[in-house]
């Protein structure tokens, strides 16, 4: 399969779209992370990384892509952001969250925002990621206990979050976090991925590591067009979009067809409110922070391998 494969997927991506084209896929998508992410906070007095992490990562994205968003979509999330050094008194569940993780979401979220330009002090990521420097293993990754499946949108894996938690040192200073940005670097290059979501955050992380991930990968992506957590499983929104953009870093024409395909996944399976499935390891849970943080990593994704906003 080659170009035309592509285009077949580009057009199965305008018949699948409940909105009638590819590009109001990701606006249903941006508009239901814009509701969603303003009424945590006041409906639950504190803050949380599926929403205030992931979601407005991805609004961060569309608003420096040059999407218009509501006026309070980021408002709460961005004064935030600011305070680092109180991210710890969030108030969530203890049952239900992973402060490393939150660090990790949260300074994630952050990042995007100074990439984008928002009116945001680089010295307030300096200060966010001085605090990730404790929670760095030896070996140079930050371990993410994932109960011993592989990881989700609320849980994401050792990979991911290293990948995640390195990207905030390099947009921070990469200067300043060298010796951590190296060490995470090591870490990625030796680990063997468990699964799909491990390579594909491999991948991601380690563009130069083609070679040896790239092929599995596009061998993991099924008929559908998406991912699953391992080969042949059922394919799942966030390890597509994690996949997306693993794809979206390399360079090949094998990679252009099989974004196409993946976006014509996610596209096909967007739900009427804009939101996705959520992903939950075993699947077929419910879980509102597990919706909320899928929706974020494929309107990220979608966002990303968007050709005509690049």
């Amino acid at each position: 399969m080659g170009i035309y494969s592509a285009i077949g997927a580009l057009s199965a991506c305008l018949a699948f779209s409940p909105m009638g084209h590819c590009a109001d896929v990701t606006r249903a998508a941006i508009d239901f992370l814009g509701r969603e992410v303003p009424r945590w906070q006041p409906e639950n007095h504190c803050f949380s990384c599926h929403n205030n992490g992931d979601a407005a990562r991805a609004l961060l994205l569309a608003q420096a892509r040059g999407y218009t968003l509501p006026p309070d979509a980021l408002a709460d999330t961005l004064e935030w952001l600011r305070k680092p050094a109180i991210w710890d008194d969030a108030h969530s569940n203890p049952g239900f969250s992973d402060r490393k993780l939150a660090r990790i979401q949260f300074s994630a979220a952050l990042g995007e925002a100074v990439r984008g330009g928002a009116d945001l002090a680089r010295a307030d990521l300096a200060r966010a990621a001085e605090l990730l420097l404790p929670l760095q293993e030896s070996d140079g990754a930050w371990k993410i206990d994932t109960g011993g499946v592989t990881g989700a949108p609320a849980t994401y894996g050792s990979a991911l979050a290293t990948y995640m938690a390195r990207r905030t040192f390099e947009t921070a200073d990469q200067t300043r976090f060298e010796a951590a940005i190296a060490k995470a670097n090591l870490w990625l290059h030796a680990v063997a991925p468990a699964n799909v979501l491990d390579r594909a955050a491999i991948l991601l992380a380690l563009p130069d590591t083609a070679a040896k991930h790239l092929q599995p990968l596009l061998a993991a992506q099924n008929s559908d067009g998406g991912w699953g957590p391992q080969p042949h499983a059922p394919s799942e929104a966030f390890d597509t979009a994690v996949a997306l953009l693993a794809l979206n870093g390399v360079a090949g024409a094998a990679r252009i067809e099989a974004i196409a395909r993946g976006r014509a996944f996610l596209t096909k399976f967007q739900l009427s409110d804009g939101s996705w499935p959520e992903t939950t390891r075993p699947s077929g849970f419910v879980s509102y922070a597990e919706r909320i943080s899928t929706a974020g990593w494929a309107a990220y994704a979608l966002l990303s391998t968007d050709a005509e906003r690049h």
